[in-house]
């Protein structure tokens, strides 16, 4: 393959010069091999106040011809997996609100997109004999893909730091969480 192009280069460089807030672990993973000629990927962990636990991963791919679907030469690709309380899971609404967890986080970021699709799924899992874990979980996963519309992706990075800090129940940030001190621990009363 050919020398780095440097709008990929470029794009990379937004992408991980972002910072998370402190609450968000990301590092760099290795990025799916056939999609595309160029591509990078991030991976994400949060906890959230309750112990909530969200797992994501955002891929960067850039085909310099673009693809017909695309719309475009830089494609984003999100997949997050986020742990439910049982009450919760059972809301009728929660696919639409999970998906909005993404949509708001394009909005509020200023990030410019066109081609926005995916998919949210609820699952529900019963373990049995001695796999490790509580007797029941309960998950959303969020697919959703979408084309930048400019070369500048910081807005695109914020976006989905603060899609981890939705889908992890974080509160916005410098705001504390009722019965917890600002080091974690709950008020004495």
């Amino acid at each position: 393959m050919s020398a780095t192009p440097e709008l990929f280069r470029q794009a990379v460089a937004a992408l991980t010069s972002a910072r998370p807030r402190g609450e968000i672990e990301v590092s760099e993973v290795g990025p799916p091999k056939r999609l595309a000629p160029w591509a990078h990927a991030l991976a994400a962990e949060a906890n959230g106040p309750a112990g909530e636990l969200a797992t994501s991963r955002l891929v960067l791919l850039y085909d310099p011809r673009g693809q017909e679907a695309w719309d475009g030469v830089l494609r984003l690709v999100v997949y997050l997996r986020a742990e439910l309380d049982p009450e919760l899971a059972t809301d009728p609404l929660l696919p639409a609100v999970g998906w909005s967890w993404l949509t708001d986080a394009l909005e509020s970021s200023g990030a410019s997109w066109t081609a926005l699709g995916g998919t949210v799924t609820l699952t529900s899992s019963a373990r049995f004999g001695d796999i490790a874990g509580p007797a029941r979980s309960h998950d959303l996963e969020l697919r959703g893909s979408w084309t930048a519309t400019d070369e500048h992706l910081e807005a695109h990075a914020a976006a989905f730091h603060e899609l981890m800090a939705s889908a992890a129940g974080l509160p916005p940030e410098g705001v504390a969480v009722l019965g917890q001190r600002p080091g974690g621990g709950a008020d004495a009363g």
